[in-house]
């Protein structure tokens, strides 16, 4: 795979050299424009060889304008400082042409967006590109609002020595072994304080994306979180009751308070399940300290756990699913370009993201940042790399899920809380996914 992806890379800057050679026998077609792209996380060097290949492949083109990509890296610094910051721009006509965005702030970002309209044909070929989590968060009729280059998904960390030790041949694929491997893998002291967590899980502050984590579950559960079709009802869905349960106050079980239950478990110590306090250190950290021997988390936290602990063996497994069922369920969390609806320079922007996500010009990006795929011929071909971690996130891309949220980082705030005070003994499980409900109802009616 490298030797093909080498011979790629050579093609390419070949390529590039000809047409620039060819360039300069062409009359000249007026000073090129300025595509200013946004990004986050990826330095420049990620998108060298798309963003000279392109600007070569146009130059090649009489029938279109040069361009030249001015790429930009921007310091994330919080989701409302991007916002603001790009919001300034945007009004002293500074704005970038390319911004991206998470999956998750579509609804906020939907007036600022410049759609592709192609008609069906083009949607449709969206759709067979995409993993389908895609299409669900971006595309809307035959417009299409955003373009990934990567899809990040939720899954089980290991240590594989501390498995090893408990006897614990294969990491847990459901949550019943979930729970029987925490409870092999906690060790505690005489006093009955945790020493080692079986796993980080069961509190919001010092749990990496707990509220993902708890969205997981509901989604498992056969919750949509929220209603599609509002028609003046209540929006949230996870108040739904559980299959078999009672729809008496004192019995009933709905997923959402079914899915608290779950989670915040691991943090009572009244549960055999016990393995965390909301005391200890981060998760990600205790993880690669050896203080817990299982974490839940995304593909881009592999290269922090290597720099951190470069000699712990670790590895990573697909996300525990609930026993009997046939088709898994993942949580999907991920970044996407898109034109902005201030850019002069709409058509050739969206030009430059259709062509980015070329398979083959993907790979390469791809190989460069070790990314999990975010489209379907893609996966295949992480699956059968030489990286299995990367494998594992590549694959749940087929089966990722996402839900509408009108505001994130309200519906994070209300999630969390509701973790919270469950943790801290100040209202059950049901009454708090209740009131987490009506908040979200509030949130998503304005």
């Amino acid at each position: 795979m490298k030797s093909k992806l080498n011979f790629l890379i050579i093609f390419i800057l070949i390529t590039v050299l000809v047409f620039s050679g060819f360039q300069c026998t062409r009359q000249n077609r007026g000073k090129a424009i300025n595509i200013v792209v946004w990004n986050l996380w990826d330095d420049e060097k990620s998108w060298e060889d798309m963003i000279v290949s392109y600007e070569a492949l146009v130059a090649a083109d009489e029938t279109k304008t040069p361009v030249k990509i001015v790429y930009y890296k921007k310091v994330f610094t919080g989701n409302e400082n991007y916002e603001v910051e790009f919001s300034n721009a945007l009004s002293q006509g500074k704005g970038p042409d390319i911004i991206t965005l998470n999956n998750s702030w579509m609804p906020r970002y939907k007036d600022k967006i410049y759609p592709l309209d192609e008609g069906a044909k083009t949607a449709q070929a969206y759709q067979r590109k995409f993993v389908d989590v895609v299409s669900y968060d971006f595309l809307e009729g035959n417009k299409i609002y955003a373009v990934p280059l990567s899809l990040d998904t939720l899954a089980l960390y290991y240590n594989i020595d501390l498995l090893n030790a408990a006897g614990i041949f294969d990491p847990p694929r459901t949550w019943d072994e979930f729970n029987e491997a925490v409870r092999k893998l906690t060790v505690r002291d005489d006093k009955g304080n945790i020493k080692r967590a079986g796993a980080a899980i069961g509190a919001d502050k010092n749990i990496n994306r707990s509220s993902d984590i708890l969205a997981l579950l509901m989604l498992q559960s056969g919750s949509a979180i929220v209603d599609e079709n509002q028609k003046g009802q209540k929006i949230a869905t996870f108040t739904d009751l559980i299959e078999g349960s009672s729809s008496k106050e004192d019995l009933k079980r709905t997923i959402g308070g079914t899915a608290l239950q779950f989670y915040t478990d691991f943090a009572n110590p009244a549960k055999t399940v016990y393995t965390w306090d909301p005391l200890m250190d981060y998760s990600i950290d205790a993880f690669y300290q050896m203080n817990a021997a299982m974490m839940i988390n995304y593909a881009y936290t592999v290269s922090t756990v290597r720099s951190k602990a470069p000699k712990l063996r670790f590895a990573v497994a697909t996300m525990p699913q609930i026993t009997g069922v046939t088709i898994p369920v993942n949580y999907a969390n991920y970044w996407a370009m898109t034109v902005s609806a201030g850019s002069a320079y709409k058509a050739e922007a969206w030009d430059f993201l259709m062509y980015i996500t070329n398979p083959e010009i993907a790979k390469i990006y791809l190989a460069k940042t070790a990314k999990p795929a975010a489209q379907r011929d893609l996966v295949a071909w992480q699956e059968n790399g030489e990286d299995l971690n990367l494998a594992v996130f590549a694959r749940q891309s087929l089966t990722a899920k996402s839900w509408h949220q009108k505001d994130n980082f309200a519906a994070e705030t209300i999630f969390n809380d509701a973790i919270n005070s469950v943790v801290l003994n100040r209202s059950t499980p049901e009454s708090a996914s209740s009131l987490a409900a009506s908040q979200l109802d509030q949130i998503m009616k304005k």
